[in-house]
């Protein structure tokens, strides 16, 4: 059984941060304080900080094309990672990598796609059929 992470990012506006997080991908928002958040994000604990995000640029090649570095993300079931694919297509994200699936019919085929919250902050999510997919080689 996998355990949760805990990260803590910046963020440049804590509502904007909890509307993305809370109200676009489904997070419940926990503890807080004037200058940060705690959210558990499909079960993590992800800890916003009002200040500036870090640095990224798109150099991570994934396939053909660059995705940000450095990135965060999450490992879902297929079925949540597609129910929130849905989602945020529907309401319009900017995607850097749209949702797709990658390494189709060999060992860690997943689904995965990349966008930014609204501070720039950039997530990958990443969805497999089985637990034991996810470090297939």
């Amino acid at each position: 059984m996998l355990t949760p992470f805990h990260l803590a990012i910046n963020v440049r506006d804590l509502d904007e941060a909890r509307t993305f997080y809370c109200g676009m991908l489904g997070a419940e928002e926990g503890r807080s304080a004037p200058t940060w958040v705690d959210v558990s994000l499909f079960g993590h604990q992800l800890s916003l900080h009002i200040g500036e995000p870090l640095v990224t640029a798109r150099t991570g090649k994934v396939g053909e094309a660059l995705v940000p570095m450095p990135h965060f993300g999450v490992v879902l079931r297929l079925d949540d990672w597609r129910a929130t694919a849905e989602r945020l297509t529907e309401a319009g994200t900017d995607f850097i990598l749209k949702p797709q699936v990658r390494f189709e019919g060999e060992p860690g085929e997943q689904w995965t796609m990349f966008f930014e919250d609204p501070s720039g902050n950039p997530i990958e999510l990443k969805g497999f059929a089985t637990e034991e997919a996810i470090f297939a080689h």
